[in-house]
Parts: C-alpha cells; sequence; structure tokens
C-alpha cells in the first residue's frame, strides 16, 4: 500500500476521540457514524459559521 493510503490514528474533529484515518473507516474524519451525523446536523443548524465584518446599512454601498 503507498503511503500515502497509509491509515493512522487522528483526533476525531467531533469528539476528540481516536479516529482510524484510512480505507477501513466509512466515517473518516470521524470516529463513528454518529459523530459525522452530529456534525452534520450542528452545520445544518448553521451553528458553525463564518464571521463576517460588520456592515453600516446606512453607508455607502462598495463597488
Amino acid at each position: 500500500m503507498p503511503e500515502e493510503f497509509a491509515s493512522r490514528i487522528v483526533r476525531c474533529p467531533r469528539c476528540g476521540g481516536d479516529s482510524l484515518y484510512g480505507p477501513a473507516n466509512a466515517f473518516r474524519p470521524f470516529c463513528s457514524a454518529r459523530c459525522k451525523n452530529h456534525d452534520l446536523g450542528a452545520w445544518a443548524n448553521e451553528e458553525f459559521h463564518i464571521p463576517a465584518p460588520l456592515v453600516d446599512p446606512d453607508g455607502p454601498l462598495d463597488s
């Protein structure tokens, strides 16, 4: 197996536990279906977002 496809243990982005990052883990980078679905639900509920700069609604418009 090429080195770039070797499995390794990483931290699950949802629970912080160990997760196998490799072809044997269908939920990678998550450790389980539960963590994957919980994370998807958080995105759907807009719990994650990228902050946007505050805009003055009465200010000039930038072109």
